[in-house]
């Protein structure tokens, strides 16, 4: 408890640095999602939430057309063992995580592996990362080559476990709340490059769109977030283009351990750079998000990616992983 408590006092700092109000939670009188006109689905994230964007992206490959992985590692790498996750972060073992992904392939448990072949994977750690070993993220490359996948890598950067971005309010070196790191450079932009074939340049001026809060619960399986480890309300950025029903892509988005709007309020939209890309592309961002939470027990939280909902946190039928791809229906994706 002594670590999570540092750890809140950290994030108040960091909202008082951000200029943001200390995070509300769950607005009763959040609304559901609107329903737009959304033309292809991606999704990214960073530390526990770049391996919910794997788990999501295999799982649900006939959905997610590239993935982003940022400070994270393979698919089922927790595999909801302590031994097992042990050797996977030593980069070891991608083999068998091969072969489960083709067993539960097989047994129609995730959408067939053949959608991986040629999809645009977009990866990033950081040399000075002390969470996640450089060798699982590389294993996590190694997953998706296997099966045909068009990686992009982005691994020479000297920085700590975090999403780097050139908002960011942390020196590129360090690993500390808010976790959003400038590095001097442009993964967004190299990112969706990566998916996308060209990128318009961002909006460098005040946003054009809009970030609200909507209403989680209503995705959710059972219909009260919390009962998983996930917050009532989520957001999502919606440019004036998509909002009027101009045809859009959407991003999910999901934030790491320590990160969410429980303690970090709106910061990772509005310094992840994903936003401003929107703006100026076409494109909605849908932030899910976590809370931390005795039971389950995810004290920091992170999303599951080891299991702490069940062992099939992994595979389609996974609550969290179902929630996600209900809110990215609900929005027409």
């Amino acid at each position: 408890m002594r670590l999570r408590t540092m750890a809140a006092v950290l994030a108040a700092a960091a909202l008082a640095t951000l200029g943001l109000a200390a995070p509300t939670r769950a607005e009763a009188d959040a609304p559901p999602l609107p329903r737009l006109n959304i033309t292809a689905d991606y999704v990214t994230g960073v530390s526990s939430g770049g391996f919910m964007a794997t788990q999501l992206q295999v799982a649900y490959s006939g959905t997610f057309r590239g993935v982003g992985v940022i400070a994270a590692g393979p698919y089922d790498c927790g595999q909801g063992d302590v031994i097992q996750f042990a050797t996977c972060d030593l980069g070891l073992g991608v083999g068998t995580l091969e072969r489960q992904a083709a067993t539960w392939a097989a047994q129609g448990l995730i959408d067939p592996l053949a959608n991986l072949d040629g999809l645009p994977v977009y990866t990033y750690h950081g040399t000075l990362d002390p969470i996640v070993n450089p060798l699982v993220s590389a294993a996590g490359v190694d997953f998706y080559r296997h099966f045909g996948a068009v990686t992009t890598t982005h691994d020479w950067d000297p920085a700590g476990h975090s999403w780097p971005t050139p908002d960011g309010v942390v020196p590129c070196p360090l690993t500390s709340p808010p976790f959003l790191n400038d590095c001097g450079d442009d993964p967004e932009g190299e990112m969706l490059t990566a998916w996308l074939g060209q990128v318009n340049p961002p909006n460098t001026g005040a946003p054009r769109g809009t970030l609200v809060h909507f209403d989680q619960n209503a995705y959710v399986p059972g219909g009260y977030g919390p009962f998983l480890s996930m917050d009532t309300t989520g957001q999502l950025y919606v440019p004036p283009a998509c909002a009027s029903g101009a045809p859009c892509r959407l991003v999910v988005a999901l934030h790491g351990c320590l990160s969410a709007q429980q303690l970090l309020g709106t910061a990772f939209a509005d310094h992840g750079n994903l936003d401003t890309y929107a703006d100026t592309n076409d494109l909605v961002i849908l932030y899910p998000q976590a809370i931390s939470s005795l039971l389950p027990v995810n004290p920091q939280g992170c999303w599951d990616w080891f299991g702490y909902d069940g062992p099939d946190f992994a595979v389609k039928s996974a609550p969290q992983m179902r929630a996600v791809v209900a809110m990215v229906h609900a929005l027409g994706g």
